[in-house]
């Protein structure tokens, strides 16, 4: 049976960062090309749906699949971003961030409570840990999710579009990092290769 292709790790990144990374700068220098107040929303949030099914599709193009998270993100930025622009309501996609988390914790939980692995799904793969590695782990990224989502109510609900934004590529970003970072020593710890070795 022949491996499952996949992408590198940096164009990985860029696929999954690159349309936020846009929406971000859109926002920021909209007002250049003459678009002002809430248009630049709208302008910002037509190019993150548009860069967004290009990461996708260059993704699909690639190795011939779908990873799970961004397909399940770009189907919600489809459907909010749609109907900010249609509606011309920016909270539509304000919501986006709260139930895409949302909906990324309650599905681990669910895992978990069916026993089934699906961060390893989700992770496609890229470790190896023992069962009660895998549940702790499902654990702690579900309630991560939720923390996101709950930040991400607080700051839309008392602060502006544009700190909004930034807080959303300059904030979430990074904290998802350090997040991510911090799980080091549980994988280490529940490697399964090294519980066989």
């Amino acid at each position: 049976m022949t491996d499952q292709k996949r992408l590198p790790p940096l164009l990985k990144l860029v696929l999954e960062l690159g349309p936020l990374a846009l929406f971000f700068f859109a926002n920021a220098y909209a007002d250049r090309f003459g678009y002002v107040d809430d248009q630049r929303v709208y302008a910002a949030t037509s190019l993150f749906i548009v860069a967004t099914v290009v990461a996708l599709a260059i993704s699909y193009g690639l190795i011939r699949k779908l990873p799970i998270m961004p397909l399940i993100s770009g189907i919600v930025v489809l459907i909010f971003g749609g109907l900010t622009l249609y509606l011309q309501d920016q909270v539509f996609f304000q919501l986006k961030p709260t139930i895409v988390n949302t909906l990324f914790g309650v599905i681990l939980l669910g895992g978990l409570y069916f026993r089934k692995n699906l961060l390893q799904v989700v992770l496609d793969s890229m470790f190896e840990l023992t069962d009660e590695g895998w549940r702790k782990l499902t654990l702690r990224w579900a309630l991560f999710f939720f923390v996101l989502a709950a930040l991400n109510e607080i700051v839309w609900r008392t602060q502006t579009w544009d700190f909004w934004v930034s807080f959303k590529v300059l904030g979430i970003v990074p904290l998802t990092i350090v997040f991510a970072l911090a799980q080091t020593p549980l994988l280490l710890r529940y490697d399964a290769n090294k519980k066989e070795a």
